[in-house]
């Protein structure tokens, strides 16, 4: 058989419907300057997905960094990876600044985020280590642990009495191989809004001997008294033995970073097969970076004005009666029981007759007969467009639970 006759029968749940869903509910087009208020086919809408979450995308003082940074530079500098020739003073002095500011003794530059999760996983395990982590964890956890030769055992999300039955599990195994224990989970998980119990797994380590790695994608800028991530909101830095972050969240931009002690973080330098052998992150991102991180550190009202509009937005929602989940950060979701057709149904009127764009998420996401809105907040939105979004949830909720989607026609998209 020609591989090629495999494609039409693996497309896959998310590529099943691409036919008609692309470029509508699929690699949609949002076009003009980054803000609450971009167009769509056309249109002027108010977009709640996008990660912008301080608003530093389009900052005038970023937007001069990162002009400056390419007439200084130019986009190819510095040339090769960062081993080899593509150093430079400025990525260590981002590295220096991003290691203070989240707790730790050194970091490490990573030129995408998630293609460094995968190389983290994959530098710190061998065939006899162990790994025990959170049943949502993030993809690119799960193919960072699709590396692994060894064993892992997943624990239920958020779960902290089967963390401990996984952690006994592991603990007898290792015992047999000689190996070592890492647990994984996320600072907070992006899709339902929950932080992960991060001190609660901290605490587990007076019973068994591991080490902790967390994704904090989502925590860094948006958590803690100073940004600084989901540890510090949970006053556990100490605890976390290795630290992820992005910087395609709230610093808007591109690629990431991981946190640990001088003697880890020197390990990755070396081991991390996705950086040894790809470019170094580009001078204008890196100038940019030290731009965001310096904003991020300085302006705390930028994250503050964060937290107003996702507090003012969560409980007007729950206020109405809608589903949140257990969020408890500014990840918003809205669950509602639907099927497939009715939730294309419901986004296509909110994009069209309420002029509101957010991500949708059904099945196998989420289980069926389930709908998932997911809010974005930041920082540049405005108490009119929570007020906005409000009254068009409030309309669409009820024209969901009196069937006016069941039989709404589904236009194919061109």
């Amino acid at each position: 058989m020609d591989i090629f006759d495999k494609v039409a029968k693996r497309m896959g749940p998310l590529g099943q419907h691409q036919k008609w869903s692309h470029g509508y509910f699929s690699f949609p087009r949002l076009e003009g300057e980054i803000a609450p208020h971009m167009k769509f086919r056309g249109k002027e809408l108010l977009v709640w997905s996008l990660n912008n979450y301080l608003g530093l995308a389009n900052h005038p003082e970023v937007r001069k960094a990162d002009e400056q940074g390419a007439a200084d530079f130019g986009m190819a500098y510095p040339m090769g990876a960062r081993m080899m020739s593509g150093n430079s003073t400025y990525h260590e002095q981002l590295e220096q600044e991003l290691a203070a500011f989240v707790g730790k003794e050194d970091s490490f530059v990573l030129n995408y985020g998630y293609q460094g999760m995968v190389s983290i996983i994959d530098a710190l395990l061998d065939r006899n280590d162990v790994v025990v982590y959170d049943g949502e964890s993030h993809a690119c956890i799960v193919d960072g642990l699709r590396l692994h030769m060894g064993k892992r055992f997943v624990y239920k999300h958020n779960n902290i009495d089967d963390c401990k039955k996984q952690l006994e599990r592991a603990t007898k195994l290792v015992e047999q191989t000689g190996g070592g224990i890492l647990v994984i989970t996320e600072g907070v998980f992006g899709m339902s809004g929950a932080q992960g119990k991060l001190k609660e797994i901290i605490d587990l380590k007076s019973e068994y001997k591991f080490r902790l790695l967390i994704d904090d994608a989502h925590g860094f800028g948006t958590m803690g008294p100073t940004g600084a991530g989901t540890h510090e909101a949970q006053n556990c830095i100490d605890g976390v033995d290795v630290y992820f972050g992005t910087f395609a969240k709230s610093m808007a931009g591109i690629g990431g970073f991981v946190a640990s002690t001088t003697e880890l973080t020197n390990y990755f330098r070396y081991n991390l097969r996705s950086q040894t052998f790809a470019k170094a992150l580009p001078m204008p991102m890196v100038i940019g970076l030290l731009k965001r991180l310096e904003l991020l550190k300085n302006n705390p009202e930028l994250r503050e004005k964060l937290w107003k509009v996702a507090t003012t937005l969560q409980k007007g929602l729950r206020e109405r009666g809608f589903d949140l989940g257990v969020t408890d950060t500014v990840v918003t979701p809205v669950f509602l029981k639907g099927e497939l057709l009715e939730a294309t149904a419901l986004t296509m009127d909110l994009r069209e007759n309420y002029g509101i764009f957010c991500s949708i998420v059904v099945y196998p996401v989420i289980p069926k007969g389930m709908i998932e809105l997911r809010l974005i907040p930041t920082a540049v939105h405005t108490m009119e467009d929570v007020q906005r979004t409000l009254d068009a949830f409030s309309e669409v909720a009820e024209k969901l639970q009196n069937g006016h989607y069941k039989e709404a026609k589904i236009p194919v998209t061109q």
